[in-house]
């Protein structure tokens, strides 16, 4: 493996990819978007997010050894409209009386061409399944608060009903309410404080 870097340098070079420097990065929740797309009605997409999160990326002297923790409130859906959230809010989805948090830990991290897959453990409603995140570095610099800051996107696609997300309706016209399939898409800021 063959690392570049220096003292003023806000990344490195590592096999000839740019990379963020090594160190524990505090997820920006302010700066920070995790969203999904779902189908619905057969015929359109339903856009939405979550607005409470937390997490960490650990980014390793060897990047494979790097690692991503992630927590996110599942009160926190917003789909701007407030019954559909509600009804996301329900027994028939995320049941957030019981399960309070959905949660993302990295078990691997490869290099994919000039991007990184990132394996990890989905916990959603009690039920674990391993997911793949294709994740792409967007670049690091020192902002005017004197912090390390990086950007990363990321973007999965999971099958809802994998994870007790059961709950549909059928159409007169055939199909369904919403779709099985939601893709994930996600655009991360992470901060080191420089002091």
């Amino acid at each position: 493996m063959s690392i570049v870097s220096d003292t003023t340098s806000t990344t490195r070079t590592v096999d000839g990819a740019e990379l963020p420097l090594p160190g524990t990065y505090a997820i920006d929740v302010s700066h920070t978007h995790v969203g999904f797309t779902v189908r619905h009605m057969m015929v359109s997409k339903v856009r939405g997010q979550f607005d409470r999160f937390d997490g960490t990326v650990e980014i390793a002297e060897d990047p494979t050894q790097s690692s991503v923790n992630v927590t996110v409130e599942l009160d926190s859906i917003n789909t701007n409209d407030a019954n559909r959230d509600g009804h996301l809010r329900s027994a028939d989805f995320f049941n957030t009386e019981a399960n309070k948090a959905m949660a993302f830990a990295s078990t691997a991290v490869r290099a994919h061409g000039s991007k990184w897959d990132v394996d990890g453990d989905l916990t959603i409603n009690g039920v674990t399944k391993q997911v793949t995140l294709a994740v792409e570095f967007e670049g690091a610099l020192i902002d005017p608060y004197n912090n390390l800051r990086v950007g990363f996107s990321a973007t999965s696609e999971i099958n809802r009903e994998d994870f007790g997300l059961s709950w549909n309706a059928a159409l007169e016209t055939g199909g369904v309410v919403v779709g099985k399939q939601v893709k994930i898409e996600i655009e991360a800021e992470a901060v080191i404080p420089q002091g």
